[in-house]
């Protein structure tokens, strides 16, 4: 028994010795087939499709949805042979909901976990909404070295919120509004902005969908409270200017010219001014949640874009 007991001894110390040179080895990062620990120990849960050897695209999604919000993009990517890596942002969707970090450096520090934890390189970051502006503060925090193309789609770049040096953007209030909303009842929020000018449900003559307002819905509550409470303040007040004059990789720019959520005369238009060279293309009649309601234009135009060697 004692040998026995030696024995068992002397695995545990040689499993955790190994155990603490994995850990130092991931570049202090822990990775499972599901998650990615990072290094302020939040649990970021990812999507990782398609052929490992293919050409890696990730997908930053908006608020407050999840990775799912993509799928439609993902799945046509992928059956098109790319690898796409696609996580759900810190407090949002299957990740750990840390009461602390809501924030842009925060959110780009985590793409870049998923980026490093995953070992890949020559990337096309691709950012919805939100997630649109998580790309551009990743390429101002961390440069272009891991970064072959960037796209903003239905972005909040450059800065949506009105300041001396914003004249045009929308009203402090505004988003006050939104903060107050999501405080006395986020469920309803999160329902009232799917039935109305998300998807443009409430132009005349929309074809609304119950499925895609559920979609949403779902989503949106599996987030935690004060971690979507607290990203109203990071996608609205935080200046991707200085982000956006950093991009020296080929960028596309997409946006719907009838986006009531971010409005395309302070969001793509003027990202669009500020990357040198990017590309812009405007969605006539579009909303902001142009992924589901131009899918197939939408992944038609990424392919197009990724193709253009």
């Amino acid at each position: 028994m004692k040998k026995f007991i030696k024995t068992f001894a002397s695995g545990l110390v040689a499993s955790a010795v190994a155990l603490s040179s994995f850990a130092i080895n991931a570049n202090e990062y822990q990775r499972t087939a599901s998650f990615i620990t990072t290094k302020d120990n939040v649990e970021i849960y990812y999507k990782d499709w398609g052929p490992k050897n293919g050409e890696v695209v990730t997908f930053s999604h908006g608020w407050p949805l999840s990775s799912d919000s993509w799928e439609s993009q993902m799945k046509f990517l992928a059956d098109h042979g790319y690898r796409i890596i696609a996580h759900d942002r810190r407090g949002h969707g299957r990740s750990s909901q840390p009461w602390h970090g809501n924030d842009m450096d925060h959110y780009a520090d985590d793409l870049k976990a998923v980026i490093d934890a995953l070992k890949v390189d020559n990337v096309t970051l691709i950012g919805f909404s939100t997630g649109g502006g998580e790309v551009a503060r990743y390429i101002g925090r961390h440069g272009t070295d891991k970064v072959k193309r960037a796209a903003l789609i239905s972005a909040v770049t450059p800065l949506m919120v009105k300041t001396k040096d914003n004249p045009n953007g929308l009203e402090k209030s505004v988003f006050d509004g939104i903060r107050n909303a999501h405080e006395v009842n986020r469920s309803q929020l999160y329902l009232d902005i799917a039935a109305g000018p998300f998807f443009g449900f409430n132009r005349e003559g929309a074809e609304v969908s119950q499925g895609l307002i559920q979609s949403f819905w779902r989503q949106g509550m599996m987030g935690g409270a004060k971690n979507t409470f607290d990203s109203i303040e990071a996608f609205s007040a935080t200046d991707f200017r200085p982000d956006l004059a950093k991009f020296d990789v080929p960028t596309l720019v997409i946006h719907g010219d009838d986006d009531q959520v971010v409005p395309f005369d302070i969001s793509g238009r003027a990202a669009a001014e500020l990357v040198k060279d990017s590309k812009l293309i405007i969605y006539k009649g579009a909303p902001h949640g142009l992924s589901d309601t131009h899918k197939d234009r939408l992944n038609q135009d990424l392919l197009t874009f990724l193709q253009n060697k």
